[in-house]
């Protein structure tokens, strides 16, 4: 079920579209700004998502397709993730690491 209004408004982009009112390519520019915002995780957050997970830095490294040594970064400060990866905890964070699976 879907229950914001921008889920509404997307669906209506796209019926616009089918029915000839939108171009294609304003469709693919209004499905982006449709895209959920990418939130930036501090060290203590990304802990707490992989003890969540129930995983090790291990196994949490191997779903993000990362490596452990990236993962202890992480989850000490050292580094921050970015790009891909940050996308990928995000889903993780919000899904659970199945989305993943």
């Amino acid at each position: 079920m879907k229950n914001s209004i921008l889920d509404v408004m997307h669906d209506t982009a796209k019926d616009l579209n089918e029915a000839g009112v939108m171009d294609m390519q304003t469709l693919r520019e209004f499905d982006a700004l449709c895209l959920p915002k990418v939130e930036v995780y501090d060290a203590r957050r990304i802990q707490a998502i992989r003890k969540k997970a129930h995983v090790s830095q291990a196994v949490f490294a191997a779903y993000l397709n990362t490596t452990v040594s990236t993962v202890r970064q992480w989850e000490q400060g050292g580094k921050k993730p970015q790009g891909t990866s940050l996308k990928l905890l995000n889903l993780v964070a919000n899904k659970g690491l199945e989305v993943l699976a």
